[in-house]
């Protein structure tokens, strides 16, 4: 009425609106297993490492610490590598040497516990 929509009118746009966002989401993606495009849920820890491996649907990356042993009253570096989902709408921004943060999600293989989620740029 007076050329106005009522709140079910909007209501169905919007969700038009958000059904043709999502389509064309899944479009630039088809890999269920990507936390943007997907249906893959992050949760928990977030690590930052350098890539030194890459692998057609995953990379892995390199954690480098130091750790205190009481015993001694020293320190020692340790490193931690660790294997993370490299979704395929990603795979062309990364490269063996980048700088990337990493998200836990649920176990995707007997290594992969972790996804991809962007590049760091390094200052």
């Amino acid at each position: 009425e007076n050329g106005h929509r009522s709140c079910i009118e909007l209501s169905k746009h919007k969700m038009k609106a958000k059904e043709q966002h999502l389509i064309e989401a899944k479009v630039s993606c088809a890999d269920e297993k990507c936390p943007f495009h997907g249906s893959l849920k992050t949760r928990g820890r977030i690590f930052e490492g350098n890539v030194i491996k890459k692998f057609p649907k995953r990379i892995v990356i390199e954690l480098h610490r130091t750790v205190y042993i009481p015993k001694y009253e020293r320190y020692v570096k340790s490193r931690t590598r660790l294997h993370a989902r490299l979704p395929d709408c990603k795979k062309d921004e990364v490269n063996v040497g980048d700088y990337v943060k990493i998200r836990e999600c649920r176990p995707l293989s007997k290594l992969i516990h972790f996804v991809f989620m962007e590049k760091v740029p390094v200052n």
